[in-house]
């Protein structure tokens, strides 16, 4: 059993968990999860237990099992996460103009 004062910070977990989903990707697409835009939200309760939502950028995506199991797998590989919920939602439905600049480019959007 951890002692309080061995956690990490929130933020630094945090950080590690966003660094985690940038090595997720589509294996259609030559960009990371994390800057596509499909994580709609990352909340690691004071417990250390952790929930995402995420999307695809389709519903029908072919790769979603694969997508979502590598999401789940890469997550529990952190120090000190105690559990991983990973909530496929479809609400707002995801579009280009939500990746970051660097993805856009990558893609030849901008």
């Amino acid at each position: 059993m951890e002692k309080e004062k061995d956690k990490p910070e929130k933020l630094q977990v945090e950080e590690k968990v966003i660094e985690m989903l940038r090595t997720v990707y589509d294996p259609e697409i030559p960009v990371n999860v994390y800057d596509l835009g499909l994580i709609y939200k990352i909340d690691l309760a004071d417990d250390y237990a952790l929930s995402v939502d995420m999307t695809l950028t389709a519903p029908n995506c072919p790769a979603a099992d694969f997508i979502m199991e590598d999401v789940r797998e890469k997550l529990e590989s952190i120090a000190h996460v105690k559990s991983v919920e990973v909530n496929l939602v479809f609400e707002p439905e995801w579009n280009k103009d939500m990746m970051t600049e660097e993805a856009k480019m990558e893609l030849g959007f901008l």
